[in-house]
C-alpha cells in the first residue's frame, strides 16, 4: 500500500518527543504494519532526523540522538530546554547549561 507523504509526516510525528511513542503501539492505532513503519524511521533517520526509539528510557536514544537534542536544545529558550528536561532527565542528555 503507498501512503501519502502527509500521512508519513503525521505517524513520524507521534514517534518524536514529547510523545516518543513506540513502532508497535502507532503500528496498532493506524493499522500500518511495523515493519513499515521501522523504514519510515530508518529513512528519516538517514536524513539526519531525530527519531529517538519509543521507549522512555536512556537506551531508547542512540548517541547520535542524544547529541541531536544536545544541539537542538542548546539554541532553544531556557523554558524550551526545561520542558525537554522534565520530560527526559531518564533519558540521560544535557541542556545547555550542562546539567541535566
Amino acid at each position: 500500500m503507498r501512503y501519502s507523504s502527509e500521512r508519513k509526516e503525521a505517524v513520524l510525528k507521534k514517534m518524536l518527543p514529547p510523545n516518543s511513542r513506540s513502532i508497535r503501539e502507532i503500528a496498532e492505532e493506524e493499522g500500518i504494519s511495523a515493519g513499515t513503519l521501522y523504514d519510515w524511521r530508518k529513512a528519516a533517520r538517514a536524513e539526519g532526523r531525530l527519531l529517538p526509539d519509543g521507549d522512555q528510557t536512556a537506551t531508547g536514544w542512540t548517541a547520535t540522538d542524544k547529541f541531536a537534542a544536545v544541539v537542538e536544545t542548546a539554541a532553544g529558550s531556557s523554558s524550551t530546554c526545561l520542558k525537554l528536561r522534565r520530560r527526559r532527565v531518564s533519558r540521560g542528555f544535557l541542556c545547555a547549561s550542562g546539567r541535566v
